[in-house]
């Protein structure tokens, strides 16, 4: 049995691409969703592999191990 939780809707957002920050290993992809912007950080290799472009349309999965909130 995975340890590993399902992908459900609170945990995709679509979106378009904003902004690509294409370095020689690593990227930034920002994507604008209706929540406002996600960036994600892939491999340069996958940008190309995917053909991601600004104005792309994408689906960005968020997966956390931990996360952290305080009280305002």
């Amino acid at each position: 049995m995975s340890s590993e939780p399902a992908l459900n809707p609170r945990n995709q957002f679509r979106g378009r691409i904003k902004h690509i920050h294409e370095g020689d290993v690593l990227s930034e992809i920002d994507v604008e969703t209706p929540h406002g912007i996600v960036t994600s950080v892939i491999t340069t290799r996958s940008v190309r592999e995917l053909e991601l472009a600004v104005g792309s349309p994408v689906l960005a999965f968020v997966k956390a191990t931990e996360v952290a909130l305080a009280r305002l």
